[in-house]
């Protein structure tokens, strides 16, 4: 923000002036609400909350703040988990909360039109309702936003058989930097005709511009799936049973947690799956609409068991029984969300996976003794979610410092393999110091160049990504 320029009552009151039906928020309990995301690192501190309800106010709003030289942070959800929705530094907080609708469906097209404050669960209740499906799907889907799924690029738990949230976008409406609406794709299955803006915009943080609005695709909901939860003896049987599902079952998801983190999710009011205690458990759903193929799955568990990849696993018998296995493993986040964890989103090639997990395995060993590190993720694409839990008697600065040195290590390791500082939550204000250990100098500066094209006067979600 301009030192020169007025003070922010003043500023505020020209904003105020020249929206009279904008909605702003500036009492402490807002600001400290609105400006910070679920890292709760960061002390709040933003202007004031500019809750517009049309694309014309949001215009309005940038160009207003483009030319007074305000910085905007696009807010949806705030579920984000990398800092990229925190506003520290007297940022006006640009919340699209209010535009939560849904605008249109075609049942031709098979898309649905949204405004991006739309909760994630609304947009799969409004597909369910036309017999459709919008399949990304994620644990934090009745708080999470639209805007901020495309924003990050969300992935979740079914990205092995639909993908992450840039397959399901056929059209954006995005304003940028300058205030401009830009109407990207337009639903086109085929379009050649250039660059297509709309994936840059999504997966870039709200540093291009503002999602608006979203035309997302549907498809035919899935058949009927079972989910199978398995208990492994070993790291090493991971990759095998991984193997055995994906070659006989028709899957949906597959998914694994350290005994760590089922000691912390059973805390939190799940249920124990099985007697039989392992170091690792993978949860995983299949197709099964008929006897055969239930006859499969057990075919594949008992072929894992025989083989020692296995000692003990169930298989769901109803739909109650499938929504408690899958608490098992979405539950995690919420069960460790009050010890404030340091967290890496990581990824590789699935192929690198073990080979990756050993020698991140002996960084841990060695870098964090008697410390809780909970692990769990998406094995079938290659994400794994890494949490530490800050021990007893080490303050918050220290803490931090000790693990933004092992996550250096864990870049170069990455590094190495070929992987990613960020699968799915976005580079943010957590992971830029990190970005070089995935992505070249020379591509952070073409960046760069793209954010100055799309924001000249650098006020969308300035010290995010890059600084």
């Amino acid at each position: 923000m301009n030192a020169a320029m007025s003070p922010p009552e003043g500023m505020l009151a020209e904003l105020a002036r020249l929206q009279p039906d904008l909605l702003l928020k500036t009492a402490p309990a807002d600001l400290e609400h609105y400006g910070r995301d679920w890292t709760r690192r960061w002390t709040p501190a933003p202007l004031a909350i500019a809750l517009p309800a049309s694309v014309e106010q949001v215009q309005a709003i940038v160009r207003w703040a483009a030319a007074r030289g305000v910085a905007l942070v696009p807010s949806g959800g705030r579920t984000g988990l990398s800092g990229g929705a925190v506003a520290a530094r007297g940022e006006l907080v640009l919340s699209l909360e209010r535009m939560n609708r849904v605008l249109a469906f075609d049942p031709i097209d098979r898309t649905l039109t949204v405004q991006p404050g739309i909760a994630l669960e609304v947009v799969q209740r409004a597909a369910a309702e036309q017999g459709l499906c919008y399949p990304v799907d994620f644990g934090s889907r009745g708080s999470c936003s639209i805007g901020g799924n495309i924003a990050t690029n969300a992935g979740g738990i079914r990205v092995i058989r639909y993908g992450n949230t840039r397959e399901w976008v056929a059209g954006l409406k995005l304003v940028d930097g300058r205030g401009e609406l830009l109407d990207l794709n337009r639903g086109l299955t085929k379009n050649s005709s250039g660059y297509d803006l709309r994936h840059l915009a999504i997966g870039s943080e709200g540093t291009l511009g503002i999602v608006v609005e979203a035309m997302l695709r549907l498809t035919d909901p899935p058949p009927r799936q079972n989910v199978m939860v398995f208990a492994l003896p070993a790291m090493e049987a991971l990759m095998q049973v991984f193997d055995a599902c994906r070659a006989r079952l028709a899957l949906g998801a597959f998914e694994f947690f350290t005994d760590r983190a089922l000691h912390h999710v059973l805390a939190h009011g799940a249920q124990r799956p099985f007697d039989s205690e392992a170091p690792f458990y993978v949860i995983t759903e299949f197709d099964c609409v008929d006897e055969a193929q239930e006859a499969q799955a057990l075919a594949v568990f008992e072929h894992c068991a025989e083989r020692g990849w296995v000692v003990d696993g169930v298989i769901s018998r109803s739909e109650a029984q499938s929504r408690a296995l899958w608490r098992l493993r979405e539950g995690i986040t919420e069960s460790l969300a009050p010890y404030r964890p340091y967290k890496n989103d990581i990824s590789v090639r699935v192929g690198a996976i073990p080979g990756f997990m050993d020698a991140m395995q002996a960084i841990f060993a060695r870098e964090y003794p008697g410390v809780d590190v909970v692990w769990f993720g998406h094995i079938g694409d290659g994400n794994l979610h890494i949490n530490v839990l800050k021990p007893a008697g080490l303050d918050e600065a220290g803490f931090i410092a000790q693990c933004e040195h092992v996550t250096s290590q864990l870049s170069h390791t990455l590094a190495r393999f070929g992987g990613s500082i960020s699968a799915e939550h976005g580079i943010g204000l957590v992971k830029k110091g990190h970005l070089l250990g995935t992505r070249s100098a020379a591509e952070v500066e073409i960046m760069r160049g793209i954010k100055q094209a799309l924001d000249p006067r650098g006020i969308l979600n300035p010290g995010k990504v890059f600084d």
